[in-house]
């Protein structure tokens, strides 16, 4: 009796009994059957043996209780009906054959195998294992990098000197003494992970506590690497940060980390990018900020002003005339760099300047400005608005 017997037959059916029929039940409809069907009651009858055989079969599953849980669960979790899986198809349903879809587990051959293979690792524990120490992929590496906030909003390539885990020199990554080899684990047939169950019909995988997942045991370790088979490698590299870069932004590098063991491939490598702050300039997504200080007369008359760039060139700004303190205008095209290279925009803020001390000439011309301020009061309403 295999398991995709399970799938095919419905014990329930045979014994015609209900799926949660207690265990006297199932008994007693057994009984009833077999009698029935008996060959020493029905000498001669092949179609009555037959059924003889099903009753015996199906109350040799439901009448052990961790087979009938085994048995319910297997049904449940593969959808299977009396007669096989149903799938629908215009409205009606199409039975599939069972034995076509578990196939021969004992035959050889590209064409072997199926879902039975799956079922039978499940329910076994998963013993059917590759012998072939696999691949391993290096582990990720994260390194910082220090740029300047022009370098940022540019791109720079740069040298990184990296130190991470690489394969052993003197033992070549075998992690034996040279001139030894290490064995495949014979706990997990050196595919490193280990199958535990919990009496149920799953069984869960883990890294080998025997070989640590590596596959491999060592018996005569390398003094070098102490039989880990890896070793500290030093190496420089030319990393690539993109324009526009913020902050504390982390770029991961595919494949630029650890090598792999065996063939496998390397882990990534992630680069941390910290931004010195520039004294003039400062960032607002893929814009770049300035704060340009005028005069009151500048903001009062209105002027033309020359405004610095990050590329080192200069703007003429024009103020119109009544320009408030705080207010910020837009220079297209001068900011940081996007993904698509565009550039964003420049915005500048202009912050009006108040002299400390004024000299006796200018204090009496603002006294008669204030005194030609033809009774504007900057203030009305506001304790009104304040009040609600």
């Amino acid at each position: 009796m295999s398991k995709s017997d399970w799938l095919e037959k419905d014990y329930y059916k045979v014994l015609g009994v209900d799926k949660d029929a207690d265990a006297d039940v199932i008994k007693k409809a057994y009984r009833k059957l077999a009698r029935e069907n008996h060959p020493d009651s029905k000498p001669g009858d092949a179609k009555a043996e037959d059924r003889f055989k099903a009753v015996s079969e199906a109350y040799s599953v439901l009448s052990d209780p961790a087979k009938r849980k085994e048995y319910d669960d297997t049904r449940s979790m593969f959808g299977a009906g009396a007669g096989g899986f149903r799938m629908p198809r215009g409205g009606g349903g199409t039975t599939f054959d069972l034995g076509d879809l578990f196939g021969n587990r004992g035959t050889s051959g590209a064409g072997a195998g199926g879902i039975g293979d799956l079922l039978g690792d499940i329910f076994s524990g998963g013993n059917t294992r590759r012998t072939n120490p696999q691949p391993r992929r290096g582990a990720d590496v994260e390194s910082q990098a220090t740029i300047s906030f022009r370098e940022a909003v540019d791109g720079i390539t740069l040298p990184l000197r990296m130190t991470s885990e690489a394969a052993c020199r003197d033992c070549s990554g075998t992690g034996a003494r040279s001139g030894t080899v290490p064995t495949v684990c014979v706990y997990c047939q050196g595919t490193g992970m280990q199958a535990t169950s919990d009496g149920g019909p799953f069984a869960m995988t883990e890294p080998c506590p025997h070989c640590r997942g590596r596959g491999l045991v060592v018996a005569d370790p390398c003094p070098t690497c102490n039989g880990s088979g890896r070793g500290v490698s030093t190496r420089t590299m030319q990393v690539r940060i993109p324009a526009g870069v913020k902050d504390g932004q982390r770029i991961r590098l595919r494949g630029k980390g650890a090598p792999g063991e065996r063939g496998g491939p390397g882990g990534d490598l992630y680069v941390v990018v910290h931004v010195t702050p520039h004294p003039v300039f400062g960032r607002a997504g893929d814009n770049i900020t300035l704060t340009v200080p005028i005069t009151f007369d500048e903001a009062a008359l209105g002027a033309s002003v020359k405004v610095p760039t990050l590329s080192g060139g200069a703007v003429t700004l024009k103020v119109p005339a009544g320009t408030p303190n705080g207010r910020t205008f837009r220079v297209r095209g001068r900011g940081a760099t996007r993904k698509d290279g565009t550039k964003g925009d420049l915005l500048v803020t202009v912050a009006v300047v108040v002299p400390e001390q004024l000299s006796a000439e200018a204090r009496a011309a603002v006294e008669t400005l204030r005194s030609q301020g033809g009774g504007v009061d900057p203030r009305a309403g506001l304790f009104t608005k304040a009040s609600g």
